[in-house]
């Protein structure tokens, strides 16, 4: 594709740092006028940071941004939005509960007299929302329309507030495909009109239908960037995860395990993950894989009833049980450390030794108090086992490092004595060392009979420890994994689709 001589926007060495991490290092990007750019990375790759540091929701600590030739520095979104800058977020920022055309014109209403010219407001509002094609009543309440519209009036009032820079962030994600063609229309209609777009999802089949160009994240840097019509979804996805593709075989175990222990028939939840059957044997490793928004962490929350299946049935070593709720998945005797331990994990201002043994507390019941010569040596005891560094079992779990933290967290369920463990991401954000020792753990567990659910975006991980490996893409399981056929090729061509890239390549 053909671009402009000066990009609309630059971002030269941007960096942001904090307490402890580095959240983008030396980030360079350029937005050109008339194309859709794709900003894509996993779950903590920097994407958000760097539209936040391009919009003044952060302060940089170091680069410079150039908007139209210009060095800018926006202190705040409003200020970003008079530079030229907007930004549509997935959850729309619009208040429901007044009209279209309130929405549009808010804190800025042509008024006449000193008085709101609602007459005139609504003939405006008309008139701008035909350009992006929709024919809707702008006296009625934003409420009374789908998400989709909702997205394209934000997108109509972020664009008549700015008009150089559109920032779409996961505009698509609650959409169906008759919305998402509603938006992509309105995505067109801008990019003729000259804007430079920012399309942050996590759809690849969409990043290769609307957009022109994709620039990849991942730990806060930019590890690639590539005109979509020259590239596959294949290399995509091993920017992405930062493969290379090549067969990995490990030293296994490629047995299925023993017996039977849990049997999902048909599980699933509408609009969240599509049905699905999975059976686990003790003593095995099943691994999940897929990119962000592939369904690991929904399967994960379904199976230990975070949320609950509106479809299927759950069978315990042949016996039908329920799974509405996680207290009836830690009844059964499962576990679970959550993708993120922060928010969903840890209970931050509660001690080490509290936070050990809550499940265990939990399952035995509020009003039986466990004693406390149990705790202290339960606590210690695990604290020596997984090698969890820390000045005193009193202090609070949020000032240990993130690999400390999760492994209090697999002390938790450990101490539960689980039958079978789900581990979301469980090495995500920690330390090198920590990192070995979460691996070995998992592997000594299996070793003992335990089962284990393990999603992933660490594919030489899964391919380490994986007796089979459940390939997600798009909320579905598309291919199972066994034995050989476990490498790290197979599973980022199950993730991009293979298929679809062949038929790119013929097309070319």
């Amino acid at each position: 594709m053909e671009n402009a001589v000066q990009p609309v926007l630059r971002c030269t060495g941007i960096s942001k740092f904090f307490p402890g991490a580095i959240a983008l290092d030396e980030v360079n990007l350029e937005l050109y006028g008339g194309e859709v750019h794709a900003l894509l990375g996993e779950n903590g790759a920097g994407k958000s940071t760097l539209i936040k540091c391009m919009t003044g929701a952060y302060r940089r600590d170091a680069g410079v941004i150039h908007l139209s030739g210009e060095e800018v520095s926006p202190a705040n979104t409003k200020d970003s939005q008079a530079l030229g800058i907007g930004t549509v977020y997935q959850e729309v920022n619009l208040l429901a509960n007044l009209s279209v055309a309130e929405n549009l014109f808010l804190g800025r209403q042509p008024t006449r007299y000193g008085f709101v010219s609602q007459r005139e407001m609504q003939k405006q509002a008309t008139e701008i929302l035909q350009e992006f094609g929709l024919s809707i009543n702008p006296a009625e309440l934003l409420s009374s329309f789908s998400v989709a519209i909702q997205q394209v009036v934000a997108i109509a009032r972020a664009v008549t507030l700015s008009g150089k820079v559109l920032i779409l962030d996961e505009p698509t994600a609650s959409l169906d495909r008759e919305e998402v063609d509603l938006l992509f229309s309105v995505i067109r209609k801008l990019k003729e009109r000259g804007l430079a777009i920012v399309f942050v999802t996590h759809f690849l089949d969409q990043v290769f239908e609307i957009c022109d160009r994709a620039t990849v994240l991942r730990n806060g840097r930019i590890v690639g960037s590539r005109i979509l019509a020259d590239t596959t979804q294949t290399d995509i996805v091993t920017l992405m995860l930062g493969r290379q593709l090549e067969s990995k075989v490990h030293d296994r175990v490629v047995s299925e395990g023993g017996k039977k222990l849990l049997e999902l028939k048909q599980f699933g939840k509408r609009g969240v993950i599509d049905r699905f059957d999975l059976n686990i044997r003790e003593g095995e490793v099943v691994g999940l894989a897929g990119l962000l928004g592939s369904g690991r962490t929904e399967t994960a929350n379904l199976i230990f009833g975070v949320m609950q299946a509106d479809h299927g049935e759950a069978l315990l070593r042949g016996e039908k049980i329920s799974l509405k709720a996680p207290r009836d998945a830690i009844a059964h005797r499962f576990g679970m450390c959550p993708e993120d331990r922060k928010t969903d994990g840890i209970v931050g201002d509660l001690s080490v030794r509290e936070n050990i043994v809550l499940a265990l507390q939990a399952r035995q019941g509020w009003f039986r108090p466990l004693q406390r010569s149990k705790v202290n040596e339960l606590a210690e005891a695990y604290v020596k086992a997984l090698d969890i560094r820390l000045a005193s079992l009193d202090m609070p779990i949020r000032l240990l490092s993130g690999g400390n933290q999760q492994k209090v967290l697999l002390a938790r369920w450990l101490a539960t004595n689980p039958d079978f463990l789900i581990l979301d991401e469980p090495t995500r954000g920690i330390d090198v060392g920590a990192h070995a020792e979460i691996i070995t753990l998992i592997e000594e567990l299996r070793e003992k009979g335990m089962s284990l659910l393990v999603a992933s975006s660490e594919l030489e991980e899964l391919v380490a420890y994986s007796t089979r490996v459940i390939v997600l893409r798009d909320r579905r399981q598309v291919r199972e994994l066994k034995g050989d056929e476990i490498t790290t090729q197979n599973i980022v061509h199950a993730i991009a689709d293979e298929k679809t890239d062949q038929a790119l390549r013929e097309t070319a």
